[in-house]
């Protein structure tokens, strides 16, 4: 299988180059499981969800610290039919966890977000899931859908997508157990993500 993401930061401040590589340099620790690539449009990362995840984590939560408003998107993709295999990809949650039924699947997601570390960040995202080549994809979404609801970090729903709201540690495992959990383990599933943080919005 074929896991990767490309990322995208977009700091809205004056000193965007500083605050860019401040946040690739929060990548450092996860080189060594992820293949990382970085040009003038974005970064591309490979490899297993719980390293990945991490590092986009990481990378954003860095850039949310300094006081601008900034943002990230990321397009997440796993099983997609015209990538080739990756042995940094393998993915043990991938090929036992998708055998259980639906409910379990969910209740497993609720309690990794529980677990997820505090960062003391706190964002927004909105994100979608896309479940690809599956008959029955729409179950699969409305599970998911179901277990964002419990989550924690759920804001809202709006056309299109879903909204989560609160720490870095938390919104990011919600969308890791979203990737995770909910789609064939074999197929591909993608999710378009935006994050926000420091939005003068709020104020």
């Amino acid at each position: 299988m074929f896991i990767g993401a490309q990322v995208s930061l977009y700091p809205m401040t004056s000193g965007f180059v500083d605050v860019i590589l401040s946040g690739l340099e929060a990548l450092a620790p996860h080189r060594d499981r992820l293949r990382i690539e970085t040009d003038d449009v974005s970064t591309l990362m490979v490899g297993a969800p719980e390293p990945l995840f991490d590092a986009i984590r990481d990378l954003f939560a860095r850039a949310a610290k300094e006081p601008a408003h900034v943002t990230l998107h990321a397009t997440i993709s796993r099983g997609c039919p015209g990538e080739p295999d990756d042995d940094l990809c393998r993915c043990e949650t991938l090929t036992v966890g998708q055998s259980l039924p639906l409910a379990e699947r969910a209740a497993l997601a609720a309690a990794a977000v529980k677990q997820a570390p505090v960062l003391g960040v706190g964002i927004d995202v909105q994100f979608s899931l896309y479940v690809l080549g599956q008959d029955r994809h729409m179950d699969e979404i409305y599970g998911c859908i179901d277990f964002l609801k419990a989550s924690g970090t759920f804001f809202k729903s709006k056309n299109f997508c879903t909204r989560l709201r609160g720490d870095a540690g938390a919104v990011f495992e919600t969308v890791r157990q979203a990737f995770l959990r909910f789609g064939p383990a074999e197929g591909h599933v993608t999710i378009d993500l935006t994050a926000s943080a420091n939005s003068p919005s709020h104020g």
